[in-house]
């Protein structure tokens, strides 16, 4: 976890709806059954306390289409 804040997490388009980051962060990340991954509305309120588990999900996304953008 570095000292700068998450300021927004999104998904690009090519989502292949695998749920990986549902199961990691599913107070963050939802994926309707074959339909592409969102953010939660308030996920905002989560960005910090679950930093490493957002940037876990970024990070294993297999198809690298979350995005995190962090306060410079």
């Amino acid at each position: 976890m570095t000292d700068t804040p998450i300021k927004k997490v999104w998904i690009e388009e090519g989502c292949i709806s695998c749920k990986l980051c549902e199961d990691i962060a599913p107070q963050v990340f939802e994926v309707p059954d074959d339909e592409d991954c969102f953010i939660k509305p308030d996920a905002a309120v989560h960005f910090q306390p679950l930093d490493e588990d957002i940037v876990q999900a970024a990070d294993d996304c297999p198809v690298e289409v979350i995005l995190v953008e962090r306060d410079d």
